[in-house]
């Protein structure tokens, strides 16, 4: 039965949660990464993080809890006290494709958070070792189709958008390619650049030193249009990968019961964070488009991201962990 409460104690809570709004931030901040340092979420969580510490003269702490596709670090700031001092940088893998692939998910990403805002989209790039013998796209198809199963992509981790990035890709071109999952895009880049897996779809911001240094090359984007960050890449879509759409994308989230006021104030302070000139072109530069919207925006773009990985996961034939 749900409770009824009193008038007056309606505008207690209401009172109280403003003035502790208005204090609000009082002691350092917590924003909790799933990924290892270095990689795209852990760099825009700095960014956006350092702007906030500065604007509140509160230090801002990146927690970086990489694992499990995410799910270590959504639990975690799920069950932390609603109180604004624990956020979670999260991404489609944490909030959006385990509701699929996971086996009893320790939190919901409706149920048990209060967005706070679309911080950033991007486009996935598939990077291959310098060596690899396709040096392009329809090349690593036609190899692929004359060694099906014998080409290995490695990714962040299973569910992540470069993995999901990586299975439209074998449904739409029709091949057979081995998924191996690291714990982190980083260490994934790294084995792709030593040659020891020779594939990895990863975001454009990760892999844009290695690309420049000429250690990897691109072989295509997976957005609807070139990268302004790749502008000589091909998209998969121009390559002949037909309906080929792909992106990854990081927001702002608190535990469920957090004030509305503080989330409020949250939002409005990261969402002029994004706005700031230097801020948007580095994240530009960096292939990654700055988004800034509401909370209820940002959770019905998470619920609409469920709902269509969802079925891109069953189309795979993915099995839940």
């Amino acid at each position: 039965m749900k409770r009824i409460y009193p008038i007056a104690a309606v505008f207690a809570i209401a009172a109280f949660n403003s003035a502790f709004a208005q204090n609000y931030p009082a002691k350092p901040i917590r924003i909790i990464v799933p990924s290892t340092p270095g990689g795209s979420v852990d760099m825009l969580a700095r960014t956006i993080g350092a702007r906030l510490g500065e604007r509140w003269g509160q230090q801002v702490v990146v927690d970086n809890r990489s694992g499990a596709g995410g799910i270590i670090a959504g639990e975690l700031t799920a069950k932390a006290a609603p109180d604004g001092y624990t956020l979670i940088m999260a991404t489609i893998s944490s909030m959006a494709t385990n509701v699929s692939l996971a086996r009893n998910l320790p939190y919901d990403p409706v149920r048990d958070f209060a967005p706070v805002t679309h911080v950033a989209s991007q486009q996935i790039v598939l990077l291959a070792n310098a060596n690899f013998a396709a040096k392009t796209l329809p090349e690593l198809i036609a190899l692929a189709k004359a060694k099906p199963g014998q080409i290995a992509f490695g990714t962040a981790g299973n569910g992540t958008g470069g993995h999901l990035a990586g299975e439209l890709l074998k449904i739409l071109a029709g091949i057979d390619l081995t998924h191996i999952p690291y714990k982190g895009s980083s260490p994934a880049l790294v084995d792709v650049i030593s040659g020891q897996v020779p594939l990895t779809p990863i975001s454009i911001n990760t892999a844009l030193p290695a690309i420049k240094s000429g250690r990897v090359r691109a072989l295509g984007v997976s957005g609807a249009h070139r990268s302004p960050a790749l502008p000589d890449t091909p998209t998969m879509q121009e390559s002949g990968v037909r309906g080929y759409e792909s992106y990854t994308w990081y927001g702002l989230l608190a535990p469920k019961a957090t004030p509305r006021a503080v989330v409020l104030k949250l939002n409005a302070e990261t969402v002029a964070i994004l706005k700031i000139p230097e801020v948007r072109e580095r994240l530009l530069a960096d292939g990654a488009e700055p988004v800034g919207n509401t909370p209820e925006q940002f959770g019905a773009f998470i619920k609409s991201e469920i709902e269509k990985w969802g079925k891109v996961i069953k189309a795979a034939g993915l099995k839940a962990e």
